[in-house]
């Protein structure tokens, strides 16, 4: 379906979305339960579960390791207004950006919007790496067994072995 379409189409009729969380300054654990907490208090967004919490290395430059989970959520926004609800929910818990994959105190990124393949700049659904990241993909996999990755695939079409969960470590319960 075509990103119009969902602008349209996501006015009348829930869509099943899910959001990635990750955080590695502060109280990471706080910060992930907050966010999910936020965005689900904010209008047209329904969090319907999410996964246990994940711990990880970072990718990039050195810093303390991260914290993730995935969210499904139930949403009437489109997936740019999903977007949108995510970065200002990062904004509010004083999320800055100012290097590539640097350390944040809260990280929302947009997995996937129902069927939806967009291809737009700042907004790629599926997330076009999620396939490469464990720290994605092993919470993603405990609230929805096959997803949709970047190019049409799904996750059944892979060959994952241990390296999959290689580097990811059961830290919490669901937040």
């Amino acid at each position: 379906m075509r990103e119009a379409d969902h602008e349209r189409a996501a006015l009348t009729s829930p869509a099943r979305a899910f959001i990635g969380f990750g955080s590695n300054l502060g109280d990471r654990l706080e910060n992930l339960r907050r966010a999910k907490s936020s965005l689900g208090e904010r209008g047209g967004i329904r969090v319907v579960r999410a996964s246990r919490v994940f711990e990880t290395a970072p990718v990039g430059p050195p810093q303390p390791d991260y914290l993730n989970a995935v969210a499904e959520v139930q949403t009437v926004l489109s997936p740019s207004s999903l977007l949108g609800a995510c970065l200002d929910v990062e904004r509010a818990m004083g999320r800055v950006r100012t290097e590539r994959w640097g350390p944040r105190v809260i990280d929302l990124d947009l997995l996937l919007y129902g069927d939806a393949v967009i291809d737009q700049p700042g907004l790629q659904v599926p997330h076009p790496r999620m396939h490469e990241r464990a720290f994605v993909l092993v919470p993603l996999l405990e609230l929805e067994p096959d997803p949709m990755l970047p190019g049409g695939r799904r996750v059944g079409e892979l060959r994952l072995g241990d390296e999959l969960s290689s580097g990811v470590r059961l830290f919490a319960p669901a937040m």
